[in-house]
């Protein structure tokens, strides 16, 4: 009766080991790797590179995801309206999309900034403006303290950056334990995951309308697969202990920033993070966006684009491009 009992919950398990390789390959066919490995010391990050056109008037841009994303997600955002422009640089972080995790230094965004700057340098790059979605702001914060010399500029995109209250989601904390997070990411992070890949991505971009094929161009399936599932758990873990120390280090940045972002984002707190980082860097400029959710990558993508051309020493009203943004907004609600 006892080995009945116990074979029940081991099937279970082996059924869900199972699907979620079937999975990972079902995944890896329909979202192939779209960019190139390169050995940057110890690891291979994966990247694409776009090169800037005859025209070029703007610096290289160095973009850098978020949480659960890949370099598909700025690149599908960023490069209709840039190509062309200055040399581009889309990745994927240490442990996401294609890249490899590399050390355990690369479980803190100080150890993602250092990769990232060695692929600048095999990329060819000498200095660039670093632009940070979310979780990809905290790793931009602190690529502007360990690399002065390589950032022309600071872009802050609904950032993640200061000590907030709470911690994160349940899941994060028990994917990153030893033992059981390993079976969790194996077992059930795929099928319950892939239940979630609507509702989830449309969350992220509310009280905004997400993208009608912001999935198929995005990927976002991959972070489903074990080991970016728990490399992803294991970032946003360890976020928290890192701005805390990390923080009160902002005052030494010294490099042209904006920061933009929403009152309506549902994923981090605006007052917390934007606010923080606008009084933390001096001479930054905070740009706040009624009826914005955590998405202004895509939601306002002309705007940021605009913030773009300021940090790279145009005259840009950002304040007024704001105000239309929110008056297009506000359209966009009323329909």
């Amino acid at each position: 009766m006892l080995t009945a009992l116990l074979a029940v919950p081991f099937a279970l398990a082996l059924v869900g080991f199972l699907f979620s390789a079937w999975q990972t390959q079902s995944i890896e066919r329909r979202y192939d790797n779209i960019g190139e490995l390169i050995d940057i010391g110890g690891m291979r990050m994966n990247s694409v590179f776009v090169p800037a056109g005859e025209e070029a008037d703007l610096p290289p841009i160095v973009f850098i995801h978020g949480a659960s994303g890949n370099l598909r997600d700025p690149m599908h955002a960023f490069l209709p309206a840039l190509e062309g422009r200055a040399d581009l640089l889309f990745l994927d972080r240490p442990g996401h999309g294609y890249s490899d995790p590399g050390g355990p230094e690369n479980a803190r965004p100080d150890g993602q900034a250092r990769a990232i700057a060695r692929l600048m340098e095999a990329r060819g790059m000498a200095r660039a403006i670093i632009v940070g979605h979310s979780f990809g702001g905290a790793i931009a914060a602190s690529f502007a303290l360990e690399h002065p010399e390589k950032t022309a500029g600071l872009l802050f995109l609904a950032p993640a950056t200061h000590p907030w209250p709470g911690g994160v989601d349940w899941y994060y904390n028990l994917a990153k334990m030893p033992v059981v997070g390993w079976l969790f990411s194996h077992i059930v992070a795929m099928p319950a995951g892939l239940t979630r890949i609507e509702s989830g991505t449309r969350s992220v971009f509310e009280p905004n309308p997400r993208p009608q094929d912001y999935v198929d161009a995005t990927a976002p399936a991959l972070v489903l697969r074990p080991t970016t599932f728990r490399n992803n758990a294991i970032d946003v873990a360890n976020l928290l202990a890192y701005v805390r120390r990390v923080q009160p280090r902002y005052r030494e940045i010294r490099t042209p920033t904006v920061i933009v972002t929403g009152d309506s984002d549902g994923v981090v707190y605006e007052e917390i993070h934007s606010r923080g980082l606008a009084r933390d860097i001096a001479g930054s400029e905070l740009v706040w966006i009624r009826n914005l959710g955590h998405k202004p990558d895509y939601v306002v993508t002309d705007l940021a684009v605009e913030a773009i051309e300021k940090i790279a020493g145009r005259d840009r009203d950002l304040q007024e491009s704001a105000r239309r943004a929110e008056a297009r907004l506000a359209k966009q609600n009323t329909k």
